[in-house]
Formats: structure tokens, sequence, C-alpha cells
């Protein structure tokens, strides 16, 4: 399983955000082909994307790379250019489909052929940004077995309900449902969801810290994000505490100690547990393994220079 907490966008013809991006500590760095690039950028932000893909992957960040949109005719390049070894994965925008995910998947796997990689090397995030993206949230999710993650868009989705995102309520009761949808299709296939990047002011922590808590609530493993302040809060939201973990693991231990005397239930501290709250917890104190895991890889670079990043070119 990925952690895939916090997962960065940066404009991928923008050499130095880029470099920005190496020093960071987002789970995940996704390099941005589409709404961040102009069309006449695009071709230089796909050769940047490609060459710095391996200098970001020696952080111990996941590296992604969103392409274009299926309908743009623009993805054929896109991934002939970024699915290089190295990349974790592809961020396919605008999902709508089986058939959407299906087309990807065949491009990817004619690569790795081609490339001597292994099948499934390269690995899929749909996005659900539409209407017809959230009423066909499962079939998406379950598209191919490359699928670590779906993502929600909120934009996107709230322009195609013919609405803007400036005039969502605090509550963002508009988005519940498509959330909440992205949610259990998600997890009826056994993958991640990630929830949208937040479009209020970078500056309004607070209102951040609301959505990234909702978002925990709904189940969610993590979030997009446009800006390295807030890795560290969307770091902190998703990972369970010290003693949560604690208390999990005591959880883990008086259930299995019941277990071996033949007790399908017992008492601790005050409170009845049983399989179901034993699975929980087991699952909480795992995860936070996973996190443990991954931060210990994670060593974002505390300079780079763009020297390093020419080194690594083909």
């Amino acid at each position: 399983m990925m952690v895939l907490r916090s997962m960065l966008f940066v404009p991928g013809n923008s050499m130095r955000m880029i470099t920005k991006t190496a020093t960071l500590p987002a789970d995940a760095i996704i390099l941005d082909l589409e709404d961040a690039v102009p069309l006449p950028d695009k071709e230089t932000a796909r050769v940047m994307s490609r060459d710095t893909i391996k200098v970001l992957k020696s952080t111990g960040a996941y590296v992604f790379v969103r392409i274009n949109a299926l309908t743009t005719g623009l993805v054929a390049e896109d991934v002939k250019y970024v699915a290089v070894d190295g990349l974790d994965g592809i961020v396919l925008p605008k999902a709508e489909a089986t058939s959407d995910v299906v087309e990807l998947d065949g491009m990817l796997a004619e690569i790795e052929k081609n490339s001597g990689l292994e099948l499934g090397n390269f690995k899929i995030i749909p996005l659900v940004e539409t209407a017809k993206g959230v009423i066909n949230a499962y079939e998406i999710a379950s598209a191919s077995k490359r699928i670590v993650a779906v993502g929600f868009g909120a934009g996107d989705y709230y322009r195609d309900l013919g609405r803007s995102v400036s005039s969502l309520s605090p509550e963002q009761t508009e988005l519940l449902y498509a959330r909440s949808q992205t949610v259990i299709a998600s997890r009826a296939v056994g993958v991640q969801a990630l929830d949208t990047v937040f479009f209020g002011l970078l500056t309004d922590v607070d209102s951040f810290m609301k959505e990234a808590i909702l978002a925990l609530k709904l189940g969610f493993k993590g979030k997009f994000l446009i800006h390295p302040t807030q890795i560290e809060v969307v770091n902190k939201i998703f990972s369970p505490s010290p003693e949560e973990v604690t208390y999990a693991s005591r959880v883990v231990a008086a259930f299995e100690e019941a277990q071996a005397k033949g007790l399908g239930a017992t008492s601790f501290e005050g409170k009845m547990i049983d399989y179901m709250t034993y699975q929980q917890a087991k699952d909480l104190a795992g995860f936070a393994e996973l996190i443990v895991n991954k931060e210990e890889r994670r060593k974002p670079a505390s300079t780079v220079s763009l020297s390093q990043f020419f080194a690594s070119t083909p």
C-alpha cells in the first residue's frame, strides 16, 4: 500500500518550482502537464517532467505525472515522454468510464513491453471530476489492477454542474454526495480515495484544516495539494496520533490474548471489544507502521541545484 497523505502538484514547465519540490516532505509529487501548463508549453513540460523524475524519486517521494485528458488528443504524446523507469504512475484527469482507464492501461502496457519493464510497473490514479465520473466511480475504480487510488476533483466537478467553487458554502454540503461516492466506490474495490485540492485562500489555514478533517472523517486517505505550506498540515491530519497508535496496539494485544483463551469478545478499559474493534485497531497500527517506514525512506534534499537534474537526463 502506498502512503499518499500529501500529493503535491507542481507545474511540469517550471524548473524553479520542480527544484523547490525536491526539498519538500510531500508523500508524492505530481508533475502536472494539464491545468497548470498552457498549450504552447506542453512539449516543454513533457521534457522537463521526464528529465526530473530520477532526482525527485531519489528523495524517497512517489513521483506521478498528471497527463492531459483523453479528449484533448494529447495523451499518447504525454505518455510516450513521461512513462520512463522511475515513474510511479499516471494521474488521469476527468475519468468518466472503464474505457478511459483501459485506454491508458493499454498505452502503459505497450511502453512497459517495449522498454523491458515489468507489466504493471506504472500505476494509475484516475480523477473523478464530472457528474458522469461520479455516477461511474465504482466502474472507474475497478477498471484496472494498476489503480492504487481514486481522486476527487471538486473544481471541474462543480463547473460541470454549472457552478463555481468560489460560491461553495463554508460547510461544502454541495460536494458531500460526490465526495462520499468517490470514497465508497474506492473502498468497495479496495483502493484509497484522495480528496480534492483546496480552492480557498492560501492564507485561510483554518478553512483548509476543516476541509482536510472533513475528508478524513469521510474516509479519504490523503489530499491533493497546490502549495508547500499545506504539506505538514495534511501529513499530520491523515496520520494516526501517537496516542491512537498506542491505544490501538493495546487493543490488539488484549483481543489476541482473549482469542487465545477461546473468547470472541472481551472487555478492555471498561469497553467491550470484538473482532470488528480488533480489526480496526490492527488496521490503524498497520497504517502507522507504513507511515514510519515511508518517513524513514523519505529524505528531502536540503538544497537541489539545477546541475543535479541536468546530470540525470538521458
